[in-house]
């Protein structure tokens, strides 16, 4: 007897045969959602690039002679459960900048000029209006980052993911002169450590805050961010990350950077540890900068400890640079003029490898 047994009848005895969209993807949506997206994809165009929107791969004809020996850095990463948020308040707009920063701030902590994007978008059911406004995010990201997006991917997973849930995902190159490769090791003692404000929860320590509001507090989407807010809660998870790759990569070019730190998972003495030498501190003052209104309240509602908010959040700075002493009033003048509020924060001292968090 055959597999389908002698009551199952064959296309060619009358019955429709099984199609894809029967098993839950559209390919018709696909199309429009890529015709829709098309101009948002142009408009991050630099002239390095190569071609048009849907190849099978991005084309980047790098310029060479702007650089002795280049290096290209590569780095990928996603949102974590920021996406919940987005996808509980319905609004998908500025999701995509959040990626972009994540992978585009990775590179620039090796002094590497973000290059091109590519991005790679799962849902559960494609809906060509949400993914116009997952790849705007995404779009918008790289203008400001000055990357251009050279490829992408939208997947339709039924059964793997219900409708309205999605995933997105990032890729970025960058590049920098090899003897130019931040990596810390150049750090002194003395050198002086600047930082760059973050408002709200940047994408990290999502999964830890979502649990405070919504399970031990009982939170609504719709309530108060905190009190005295004039904004949801809503509103504050869903702020979307600074990008700061323009501003150091300004930097740079007008500074003697030591290091660099994007202070994402793991907080500051996670994410600044990972650039110091063996034989030195960073001692960091967390008084210097205003910390947003949302840690304290993270940290009231559930009785977080504070060693815990630190080691989870990054409490209000995004990005930890370390100049030498000479040019510390240089550079917080070139990334004030870069849109950044950037205070001195600490400095670098003898020591054992350690992130010393001061009042």
């Amino acid at each position: 007897m055959s597999e389908a047994g002698p009551d199952r009848q064959s296309p060619e005895q009358g019955r429709p045969g099984a199609t894809y969209a029967e098993a839950g993807v559209d390919l018709a949506a696909a199309e429009q959602a890529l015709g829709r997206i098309k101009e948002k994809v142009r408009s991050t165009f630099r002239p390095e690039v190569i071609g048009d929107v849907g190849g099978f791969g991005g084309l980047f004809a790098f310029d060479q002679d702007r650089y002795r020996e280049p290096v290209l850095v590569g780095s990928t990463d996603g949102v974590g459960t920021k996406a919940l948020i987005a996808q509980s308040a319905g609004r998908f707009a500025t999701i995509g900048i959040d990626l972009v920063a994540m992978c585009v701030d990775d590179l620039v902590c090796h002094g590497a000029e973000p290059l091109f994007f590519l991005d790679y978008v799962a849902v559960g059911r494609l809906d060509p209006g949400h993914i116009e406004d997952l790849v705007e995010g995404v779009a918008e990201g790289c203008r400001q980052a000055g990357c251009a997006i050279i490829g992408g991917e939208m997947a339709e997973h039924p059964g793997a993911m219900e409708p309205g849930q999605f995933d997105l995902v990032g890729f970025a190159v960058g590049v920098a002169e090899r003897r130019r490769v931040v990596t810390g090791a150049r750090l002194e003692p003395g050198d002086v450590l600047l930082g760059l404000p973050s408002p709200g929860l940047r994408s990290n320590g999502y999964s830890l805050a979502r649990h405070v509001f919504f399970e031990v507090a009982g939170r609504s989407l719709d309530d108060p961010a905190y009190p005295g807010a004039h904004h949801s809660l809503a509103d504050e998870l869903l702020v979307p990350s600074r990008i700061y790759a323009p501003a150091v990569t300004a930097l740079l070019r007008s500074a003697d950077v030591r290091a660099i730190a994007h202070v994402t998972g793991g907080g500051i003495p996670s994410k600044l540890g990972r650039v110091l030498p063996g034989n030195l501190d960073a001692v960091v003052r967390c008084g210097t900068w205003e910390r947003p209104p949302v840690f304290d309240e993270i940290q009231r509602l559930g009785a977080v400890a504070h060693d815990e908010m630190a080691r989870v959040f990054n409490l209000g700075l995004g990005m930890i640079v370390a100049v030498a002493p000479g040019d510390a009033f240089r550079a917080l003048d070139v990334l004030r003029q870069c849109g950044h509020r950037a205070v001195h924060v600490g400095e670098v001292v003898p020591g054992g490898g350690q992130v010393l968090l001061e009042p």
